[in-house]
């Protein structure tokens, strides 16, 4: 786990052309699914189909440059970014490199939602901070009624969590008419 940096799931996207391939895809988590929908729903977006996800990997001294989310059809659809873990700065700038970042934290739990002009905003994070509020995974209650197997699974994500940070961005890749274009091939 300490030299994974990203996965993809759902459309995987190919980093050197910076689009998505229509062939290239794995069915997208139904759990993962059905709360990126619930979450858009209570934000306006009852329309949005979650088709892919980039899960980042951070560590206390992992960065991620300045960029755009721009490489999918329809950019008024939202993209949700949920964080779990130590906490980091986050930059958002404007559309252009010139324009000042606001920085904010952006704590465990936290879900940001970017769609239209927002999603082509420069962002990035420059910093990992430890946080040492975790909450428990395991609470005493619960701890009674789950299996060994999965506690030794939480425990292990306990761990993981405190000295690391896990991002999680939920996107929708295909445009309006529910169909790649030829650009994305």
């Amino acid at each position: 786990m300490d030299q994974l940096r990203w996965v993809t799931l759902g459309y995987h996207y190919n980093w050197d052309t910076k689009k998505y391939c229509q062939e290239n895809f794995t069915a997208f988590p139904c759990d993962l699914g059905e709360l990126s929908k619930c979450i858009a729903r209570a934000m306006g977006y009852p329309s949005f189909i979650p088709e892919a996800a980039i899960i980042n990997y951070y560590h206390m001294d992992s960065t991620l440059s300045g960029h755009t989310d721009h490489s999918e059809l329809d950019l008024t659809a939202p993209l949700f970014s949920i964080s779990f873990g130590q906490t980091c700065i986050f930059l958002l700038g404007g559309q252009t490199l010139d324009e000042p970042p606001c920085a904010m934290y952006l704590r465990s739990g936290d879900i940001i939602m970017m769609s239209r002009d927002a999603r082509l905003a420069y962002h990035a994070v420059p910093r990992i901070l430890r946080h040492q509020e975790l909450a428990t995974l395991l609470t005493h209650d619960s701890e009674r009624d789950i299996s060994s197997e999965r506690r030794r699974s939480l425990q292990c994500l306990e761990k993981y969590l405190s000295n690391s940070r896990i991002n999680v961005n939920i996107r929708q890749v295909e445009g309006p008419s529910g169909s790649f274009a030829s650009q994305v091939k």
